[in-house]
């Protein structure tokens, strides 16, 4: 079943799958048995982060599984409060034990943070030589823009393989992820239902009717057809699998057009230039 999602060459030769299971909101006591049940759906992808505080739990759910850990693309992001070189370094040896893995597949900057003391690209430095010493696969960014990038690019010798970013119809984020394709960073997308608050649009909702699909597939699909890797989340078993059907269907080129022209510039979170955010 998981051989049905397709994958995505990053910059360096890695794959990723294309849809994975968020665990953004998941509390740390139930991540365990969530993650479990999505692996046993089918999923091979997990995003976690060490912000929310249930990377142990995503480590005893692939443990347990019987999977074989190369079979399995984790991914986990760097807390807000470590942006120092050391800290990063300690952060991921600390993250890379809680999930009990020597080593991640996708490393990420949660935020770049623009009003704190500790610039971005120090931090970004710090996880090149993570990169450097083999123990994850890959290193991306979240929430960065075109402009935070571009230092990255003069400042500092490896490009980012992932940006993710906040995208969903409400949201569509064109330029960004145009900006991303062409200089080969994968575009992944959180909030891809924008919580939920698409899924009542007229157009989502005709759109779905005439497919027999649900609002939700059909978006997923539209973040798909649209190249974007993209990781839903849900603690119903039945929700995971359906959000896992996106690939025995497609959207005509008029849908998509009309998903797209949703877009309002709407955002569920933060603004990545004012976010400052530091867990206390």
């Amino acid at each position: 079943m998981a051989s049905a999602v397709p994958t995505i060459d990053l910059n360096n030769g890695v794959q990723i799958p294309q849809l994975g299971f968020g665990t953004y909101q998941v509390p740390p006591e139930k991540t365990a048995d969530v993650v479990t049940t999505a692996l046993e759906v089918g999923y091979r992808h997990i995003d976690t982060a060490e912000m929310y505080g249930n990377e142990k739990g995503v480590g005893e759910a692939v443990a347990r599984s019987g999977i074989d850990r190369a079979e399995i693309f984790v991914t986990s992001k760097l807390n807000n409060g470590f942006h120092r070189r050391d800290d990063a370094l300690r952060a991921f040896d600390r993250t890379l034990s809680d999930l009990g893995s020597d080593y991640l597949d996708l490393f990420l900057i949660h935020w770049p943070l623009p009003g704190i003391d500790v610039d971005f690209v120090e931090t970004w430095k710090a996880m090149e030589e993570m990169y450097a010493s083999g123990r994850v696969k890959a290193i991306g960014v979240s929430n960065f823009t075109e402009h935070h990038l571009g230092r990255l690019f003069a400042e500092t010798e490896i490009k980012p393989a992932v940006n993710q970013i906040e995208v969903h119809p409400f949201l569509a984020q064109d330029d960004l992820r145009a900006f991303n394709g062409e200089h080969e960073i994968v575009t992944e997308a959180w909030s891809p239902i924008a919580q939920g608050k698409v899924l009542d649009d007229p157009a989502v909702v005709a759109i779905a009717e005439r497919l027999g699909r649900t609002p939700a597939q059909v978006v997923l699909r539209w973040h798909i057809e649209r190249g974007d890797v993209v990781f839903p989340k849900s603690s119903s078993r039945e929700r995971m699998a359906e959000n896992f059907a996106l690939f025995d269907f497609e959207l005509e080129r008029g849908d998509l057009a009309m998903l797209t022209g949703l877009d309002r510039g709407e955002r569920t979170g933060p603004d990545p230039d004012t976010f400052n955010y530091i867990p206390g």
